[in-house]
């Protein structure tokens, strides 16, 4: 048997193991993100925002209570992409603001390129890139998707689709001028994307929405909805709500095509809430931290037909980067990746069934003119986060906190200095713990790549605008 032969075989037995007969019996793959979404912010963990499409994955599907992603939006996604820790090839230190020369390794294989092998002929991406645009290298088009309907930058004005006064909304390498509210034309078309698709072929559709991220601007009659509000919060809250209510029409889109129960759909946040206008509920800290309240993020997972059902709550650990080792087994690939995947197969966790291997999660930032790296390193049981001066920075004073986060998830209490008499009976596991995430977070900074992203700044210099954000090379 020839390797060819032996890769459908190998593929044919997978389906067969999630109930799926062949290749034209794979599953669609529907991937929600929403951006800058607190962990409060959602009805099924208590808030007073209408989130019932949300809700309805929750309750439908699977909570995934500790669901990791990176504390800012473009790291996220490169995790995403590729399963693999974006501190590999240069993305995971900052964003990509505006202009910027820089996008995801062309090297990289993405998610859509796994799906391009598996057969999938519809591969959609509608709403926020944010993984590079000054060259057309970086584009989704060239990434392994089939179809484009959005923005490449982050925070563009909702109403008239511009970053820093250039149109940024396209249909896929080309400006598109059109009008309406950016969550409603995203959520638009996915439907469309859902609707054209021909019921006998699978399609994978991902859905980055660039809601609730600022500004903060939101329609009258979502505004009507929240009096009790007021301010940036009150605006917010009709962003969310909007957000659901495009949620809800994809949903209803794929539940008209017949095939809703065989569609894999993920939700989640690409990061925490923005402090002082969000809710992350009783975790620590927000977006651009390394607390809980910056990584730990709202999610939830449906696959009917596959078994993500009943409305459980799913506590292991897993995030971003085991999305797309996941759906390699979802869709029945099972060729080696291009490169070694630090994510790993979590969906026997989603479907309640099995616990997975404890590890270490990673977390790095150094986006800001400080010059100062935020650092953690967590296990179920144990969390540090390091600070320290990063390698062009005159600083030298590091700091350094611990806490038994299995014990203390909203981490209250930093036990990295407490006196030896308080911590008597747990000094030699609080010594261990300390010892093996510091040796641990110094192995994770050796796996960075030399070609990192510069820090944020609005602009890059003296490069050039793009007209419409539109490369030419």
């Amino acid at each position: 048997m020839d390797f060819k032969s032996l890769t459908l075989t190998v593929s044919v037995l997978i389906l067969a193991s999630l109930g799926l007969s062949s290749a034209q019996d794979q599953p669609n793959v529907l991937i929600l993100l929403a951006d800058d979404l607190g962990y409060g912010d959602v009805g099924f963990h208590g808030s007073d925002i209408q989130t019932p499409n949300i809700d309805r994955l929750a309750s439908e599907g699977a909570q995934l209570e500790a669901f990791y992603a990176c504390p800012m939006c473009t790291p996220t996604r490169a995790g995403l992409m590729t399963g693999r820790y974006p501190i590999r090839y240069g993305l995971m230190r900052s964003v990509i603001p505006p202009q910027r020369d820089f996008g995801l390794d062309t090297s990289e294989e993405t998610l859509a390129d796994v799906f391009a092998k598996a057969g999938y002929k519809r591969r959609g991406i509608m709403g926020k890139w944010h993984l590079g645009h000054r060259q057309k290298k970086w584009l989704p088009l060239e990434r392994g998707f089939t179809e484009f309907i959005g923005h490449y930058n982050g925070a563009i004005d909702y109403f008239t689709h511009e970053r820093d006064g250039e149109l940024d909304w396209h249909h896929n390498d080309e400006p598109l001028k059109v009008e309406g509210y950016a969550t409603d034309l995203i959520g638009e078309g996915a439907v469309e994307f859902i609707r054209s698709t021909p019921k006998n072929e699978p399609y994978f559709l991902y859905v980055p929405f660039n809601a609730p991220h600022s500004p903060f601007q939101a329609k009258e009659a979502d505004l009507e909805k929240y009096p009790h509000r007021t301010g940036r919060q009150k605006t917010y809250a009709a962003m969310v709500d909007s957000l659901d209510q495009a949620i809800g029409k994809i949903l209803a889109a794929a539940e008209a095509r017949g095939d809703l129960d065989d569609t894999f759909v993920l939700f989640f946040s690409d990061n925490g809430g923005v402090r002082n206008v969000a809710s992350n509920g009783e975790l620590k800290g927000s977006k651009l931290t390394v607390y809980q309240g910056g990584i730990r993020v709202v999610a939830a997972a449906m696959w009917k037909n596959g078994g993500i059902v009943g409305g459980k709550r799913i506590r292991e650990n897993m995030g971003y980067i085991d999305v797309l080792p996941t759906l390699r087994r979802v869709i029945g690939v099972s060729d080696p990746p291009a490169r070694p995947l630090d994510g790993v197969d979590v969906l026997d966790a989603m479907m309640g069934k099995a616990k997975l291997t404890d590890r270490t999660w990673f977390t790095y930032l150094d986006q800001n003119g400080d010059r100062i790296e935020q650092l953690a390193a967590n296990t179920k049981d144990w969390k540090l986060v390091f600070r320290r001066p990063a390698p062009d920075s005159e600083a030298k004073e590091p700091s350094l906190e611990l806490y038994e986060i299995g014990n203390d998830p909203y981490e209250k209490l930093d036990i990295s200095n407490r006196s030896p008499k308080s911590v008597k009976k747990r000094a030699q596991a609080i010594a261990v713990a300390k010892a093996k995430l510091t040796a641990e977070i110094e192995t994770f900074q050796s796996l960075k790549s030399e070609n990192q992203i510069d820090r944020y700044s609005r602009g890059a210099g003296n490069t050039p605008t793009i007209p419409d954000w539109t490369p030419t090379h």
